[in-house]
C-alpha cells in the first residue's frame, strides 16, 4: 500500500515534474491496490463495475484513450460529440473489463519492473489467476496530460487502444458512420 507521502506525490504530479520511475510504478500499485479492494470487496457485479469506472477515471487518461478508440474520426467530431463520446467510452470500458472481475478472486496482479520509453515508461506486472497460466500486464503511463496517468495498457503484448478502435470502428460501420449513433450504441455496449 503507498504511504501518505506517495499518494500525496501522486496528486500533486503536474507538468512541471517529469515522470519517473518511482512515480509511474507508484501510480500502478495504487490502481493494483483498488483493483484488488473492489474484488476482495464481496460487492455486487454492478457495485465492482461503478468501483471500477471511478478508478478507470481516476488513474487513466480516458480522454487519450477515447480519442485514440475513434481513431481518424474523432477529427471529424464536435467538442460536445467528443465530450459525450469520451464519457460513454468511460462507461462502456468498466462495464466491459469489469465484467471479468470475478475472474480475478483468489488471483493476484504483481507489478515487476518499469522502464523509460522513449516519453513515457512502461509498468510491467504479472498476473495470476487461480487455474490459469501468469500473464503479462504492461502500462504505459505518462504525465502528458498534466497528471500521471496511464494511457494504455498490454494484456499479453495486444494494446487496449488499438483493440478497442477496431471495436469502435465497427460500432461506428454498424451506425452509418453517424456518430451520435455511435455514442449511442457505446453507451450500452459493454
Amino acid at each position: 500500500m503507498l504511504g501518505a507521502s506517495a499518494a500525496a506525490g501522486l496528486s500533486l504530479a503536474g507538468p512541471a515534474h517529469s515522470m519517473t520511475e518511482a512515480r509511474a510504478k507508484a501510480l500502478v500499485n495504487q490502481v493494483v491496490t483498488e483493483i484488488n479492494r473492489v474484488i476482495a470487496s464481496g460487492k455486487s457485479l454492478n457495485a465492482m463495475i461503478r468501483d471500477f469506472e471511478r478508478i478507470f477515471s481516476r488513474y487513466a487518461d480516458v480522454p487519450i484513450i477515447a480519442q485514440s478508440a475513434l481513431g481518424q474520426d474523432a477529427r471529424r467530431a464536435t467538442p460536445a460529440q467528443l465530450r459525450a463520446f469520451t464519457q460513454a467510452f468511460q462507461g462502456y470500458i468498466a462495464r466491459k473489463y469489469g465484467r471479468r472481475f470475478r475472474d480475478f478472486i483468489g488471483g493476484q496482479v504483481e507489478v515487476t519492473g518499469v522502464r523509460p520509453v522513449r516519453s513515457y515508461h512502461e509498468v510491467r506486472s504479472r498476473v495470476t489467476l487461480r487455474g490459469s497460466a501468469p500473464f503479462d500486464v504492461r502500462f504505459h503511463v505518462s504525465s502528458r496530460s498534466g497528471r500521471d496517468l496511464f494511457f494504455d495498457m498490454l494484456i499479453e503484448g495486444v494494446s487496449l487502444r488499438l483493440s478497442e478502435r477496431t471495436e469502435i470502428g465497427a460500432m461506428l460501420d454498424q451506425n452509418g458512420g453517424d456518430i451520435n449513433g455511435l455514442i449511442a450504441t457505446v453507451s450500452r455496449a459493454g
